[in-house]
């Protein structure tokens, strides 16, 4: 599949039609918004603006967001027009985050990770105990908890363990790598998260061993592509893998105060 005919799907799938438990999806003429219905903010997942409209449309979901009393994140991508669309946001208050670059697996043609031997460190994980063995590794990674994940994830893996597939490299009773995955029904698409690794535990094949799961786990149920918002840091890694690069993207955040 061509990289446009890629974003086409990904717009449509992933940005358009898109759902997820907790939140009121609205469509207008040019906005795709997700209003939270919990304690998470609400999201601008995608946007039909032009030079001519755009500040007004742009003041208006600060407004309209604003009137609800929550703060939002807008999802915007390096195609999203205007082509100066992330300094018109920023001028309007909102604050960019780093910039991630969306990668794609066509997983038919992942024939490396599809065939890979799975090694018998890496656990699937199928109850909180688990996700509490993966947050004492993510916390020791990155130097902070971080209860929200750890309760996302709880919660998540209670009520839809076909759709949340949680893995981890355990050394002994110790989760040392770790990464989970998303199958969005009724899309193409799965989404790849985590993969944090111990120091000391690196350089092992326990990331790779981690994507090529997960690759397995998708093929198995029917899922044809991957999906990462990765970091400069992922970027090169995966695409050795066979990821491909499509778009930069930019988390822009609106703090309701």
């Amino acid at each position: 599949m061509r990289k446009q005919e890629l974003l086409r799907l990904y717009d449509q799938e992933m940005r358009v039609e898109m759902t997820y438990p907790q939140v009121r999806r609205e469509e207008t003429e040019h906005i795709v918004r997700h209003v939270s219905l919990s304690d998470e903010p609400g999201t601008v997942l995608y946007s039909r603006l032009s030079e001519a409209n755009a500040e007004e449309l742009i003041a208006r979901e600060i407004e309209y967001f604003s009137s609800l009393q929550q703060s939002f994140e807008w999802k915007l991508f390096d195609y999203d027009q205007p082509v100066n669309l992330l300094e018109r946001l920023q001028a309007h208050g909102l604050t960019a985050g780093e910039e991630e670059a969306l990668l794609v697996m066509d997983v038919v043609q992942a024939e490396d990770m599809r065939s890979r031997s799975i090694p018998p460190e890496i656990r699937q994980i199928t109850n909180s105990a688990g996700i509490d063995d993966i947050m004492q590794l993510e916390e020791q990674v990155w130097g902070s908890a971080n209860p929200e994940l750890a309760e996302r994830l709880k919660k998540d893996l209670a009520e839809d363990t076909e759709h949340l597939l949680v893995y981890a490299a355990y050394s002994g009773d110790q989760a040392v790598s770790a990464a989970w995955m998303y199958l969005h029904e009724g899309t193409s698409f799965g989404s790849l998260w985590g993969g944090s690794t111990l120091p000391e535990f690196r350089n092992k094949g326990y990331y790779t061993a981690l994507v090529a799961v997960r690759v397995q786990a998708a093929h198995e149920r029917g899922y044809p592509l991957l999906m990462v918002d990765a970091s400069p840091m992922s970027r090169p890694i995966l695409e050795k893998k066979g990821f491909e690069f499509l778009a930069y993207s930019y988390p822009c955040f609106f703090e309701y105060k």
